[in-house]
């Protein structure tokens, strides 16, 4: 026999909830009357989209794939990783890691002509780092340098294609007149530099939106990441993000997190008639939220109230051994912390990669009055880069 709920208590079921007449449809719906006019930020994967209320057109900034230098950075940033992907590969037994290997080896080949001062002065010409070309020119001829000859050596004698041996030798050596950069540090740079640009232009559009903070309602949309990454406040870049950028005055209660939100269909932005449904859309589902959570402060007023909490970050320290959140860096020289940060992200699901320089650099942008020029960016502007080729 099929079971199926009874008439009756299927019909108080959906006059609560569930169906477009209940109550809690109503009152979700009397919410977003009465708060038309409030600002609705989404942040999506890649982008921001503001919506400033009363029927105004949204404002976006893109901060992610699309942005310059992005993809360039990034793939210098995995040379660091693609060594050791390949050992474990190599110890898996799997027949095409020599495959994959020489692959590798003609990519980085490929780049090394390629970089030049010129690319990343007039093509990539990041406004954040402006003054810096020249260096990261450096930066990227010396690693793509360092993993070819790691690699020529790997290959010629596959038994010494090891852990130990990678870590000695590529990502932390000591004293390497062969390496005398780690890799370790190569990997902190490139990620505090793509940070440096993201956080710059995001937190300059967001003070150039003159938004009401007290007001504004915040969704963080679908996956940022990894698939595990960035569901709490602690554990997604952005919010950091605009903590700062709002000069610490946005309520953290007023951010949800909704992985399980649909995505943002930036293309029906380009109508009204789109974007009054996308808008429609994300304030249904920020008060379909807050319903609940007001009327839990209504409800229960008399007994403990829950507060987000923005930052209980640990500090790494000379005795550290393990860490349950990711820990608080405030020198760019606190080597340890830094490639702490780069394990922390990667053994801990919750983390984006990001994270691995993304607090550090907010707070120095912070201090700076996002002025990306002053930040000193680990693992580049405490490190000397060997000069492998003129400049031009």
């Amino acid at each position: 026999m099929t079971y199926a709920p009874a008439p009756e208590f299927q019909d108080l079921y959906n006059v609560f909830t569930g169906v477009p007449d209940s109550i809690g449809a109503h009152l979700n719906g009397r919410y977003g009357e009465l708060s038309a006019q409030n600002p609705l930020l989404v942040v999506t994967g890649s982008d921001f989209v503001l919506f400033p209320g009363g029927g105004r057109a949204p404002h976006r900034e893109s901060f992610r794939n699309s942005m310059r230098g992005f993809v360039e950075l990034t793939a210098v940033s995995h040379i660091g990783v693609a060594v050791p992907f390949l050992i474990r590969l190599k110890e898996l037994g799997f027949t095409d890691w020599e495959s994959d290997a020489r692959r590798f080896i003609a990519s980085m080949n490929r780049l090394r002509a390629a970089n030049t001062l010129a690319y990343w002065r007039d093509t990539a010409a990041v406004e954040a780092w402006r003054g810096r070309e020249e260096k990261i020119t450096d930066l990227v001829d010396y690693s793509c340098d360092v993993a070819l000859n790691f690699m020529a050596r790997g290959l010629a004698d596959p038994d010494s294609f090891t852990f130990p041996y990678v870590r000695e030798t590529f990502l932390d050596p000591v004293d390497n007149p062969a390496a005398p950069v780690p890799m370790n540090d190569m990997m902190a740079a490139t990620f505090a530099l793509v940070f440096l640009d993201s956080g710059f232009r995001i937190t300059r559009w967001l003070r150039a939106q003159e938004i009401d903070w007290s007001r504004l309602m915040v969704i963080f949309s679908g996956r940022a990441g990894r698939p595990t990454a960035g569901l709490t406040w602690q554990s997604n870049s952005a919010c950091y993000v605009l903590h700062r950028a709002s000069n610490e005055q946005l309520p953290p209660e007023r951010v949800y997190i909704a992985p399980h939100a649909p995505s943002l269909d930036v293309a029906a932005l380009e109508t009204p008639e789109g974007t009054a449904r996308v808008e429609a859309e994300f304030r249904k589902i920020w008060f379909s939220t807050r319903a609940t959570v007001e009327m839990g402060r209504a409800m229960y007023a008399d007994y403990p109230a829950f507060r987000p909490m923005v930052e209980n970050a640990p500090v790494v320290d000379a005795d550290t051994d393990v860490l349950g959140e990711l820990p608080k860096v405030k020198s760019p020289e606190d080597r340890r912390a830094f490639v702490t940060l780069l394990r922390f992200v990667m053994e801990d699901p919750r983390q984006q990669l990001a994270n691995a320089s993304a607090h550090y650099i907010v707070d120095q942008l912070s201090e700076n009055d996002n002025r990306p020029e002053r930040v000193r960016v680990p693992g580049f502007d405490n490190v000397d880069y060997p000069r492998r080729s003129p400049r031009n």
